[in-house]
């Protein structure tokens, strides 16, 4: 029986603000309700699949709310932004930060140094510029290869045609750990449109978990925001990326956050 699973897209603007831990701890409740029932839907374990809450534009202080109602991970767009809420955050060792949003080399510096995952991977050059800089922090660094599914110009990712060669060629960075991909699919209501970006990236890791080099992984799926994260889930996301669900609608647009040249990823 087909899944007709909506979108909540047109909730942007609409989900009220988090003020204090009991607002986080309800907006927690009813996202992991709503992962809960979309595993059920297809048969998969809601423990298969991990929540990221998506913290962009927040300030400290509503982050350590979010901390006092049980979040551990946050998801960042903005390295700098990022880097600036770890270095106000370090009596929190429990926190573990990702990085979602384009990367540029002159960046790769300050992800090296605090980030446990950077989602957004696209380039040999950020590639290399990471290797390098986490070489001399001496650590390792999970990723995750982004892939453009909707073919939008305004969106950054591999085409999907581009990403086997790029897999055969990231053995060279010894310190980025490959875990799988990551995807947003087209900002729309219609639910059909958003599913196939969603099938496109689970199709294109399970054809190339067949020839990936040795020691990579390509279990994860990073895959759907506020407005789809149940549809994303339906198709095999292990991660989801949330952030209007959990801490409140913004102040800003649709457009600001899918401007044409695109500056960030995660909704």
């Amino acid at each position: 029986m087909p899944l007709d699973t909506p979108t909540l897209h047109d909730q942007h603007g609409r989900w009220p603000q988090a003020e204090n831990v009991e607002d986080f701890r309800r907006n927690l409740a009813a996202v992991r309700a709503r992962i809960a029932a979309a595993c059920e839907r297809v048969g998969r374990d809601a423990a298969g699949v991990r929540l990221l809450p998506v913290s962009k534009t927040k300030p400290e202080a509503t982050l350590r709310l979010a901390y006092a109602a049980g979040c551990r991970d946050f998801g960042e767009n903005k390295p700098q932004e990022a880097y600036g809420k770890w270095e106000a955050m370090t009596d929190l060792a429990d926190l573990r930060w990702s990085v979602i949003g384009h990367l540029q080399t002159n960046k790769a510096k300050l992800v090296a140094r605090f980030a446990a995952e950077f989602q957004a991977l696209d380039s040999l050059r950020v590639a290399q510029a990471l290797d390098r800089r986490l070489q001399a922090e001496g650590r390792g660094l999970d990723v995750f290869v982004q892939v453009n599914t909707s073919m939008e110009a305004s969106k950054y990712g591999l085409p999907p045609d581009e990403v086997a060669a790029f897999l055969r060629a990231l053995p060279a960075f010894s310190s980025l750990r490959v875990r799988g991909f990551m995807t947003l699919a087209v900002l729309s209501a219609q639910a059909a449109q958003v599913r196939q970006c969603f099938v496109r990236l689970r199709e294109l890791r399970d054809r190339l978990r067949q020839e990936t080099p040795g020691g990579m992984s390509l279990d994860e799926l990073s895959m759907g925001m506020s407005g789809d994260y149940e549809i994303a889930i339906e198709e095999g996301a292990t991660v989801v990326r949330v952030g209007q669900a959990i801490f409140g609608a913004r102040a800003t647009s649709n457009d600001y956050y899918w401007p044409s040249a695109p500056e960030g990823e995660a909704r």
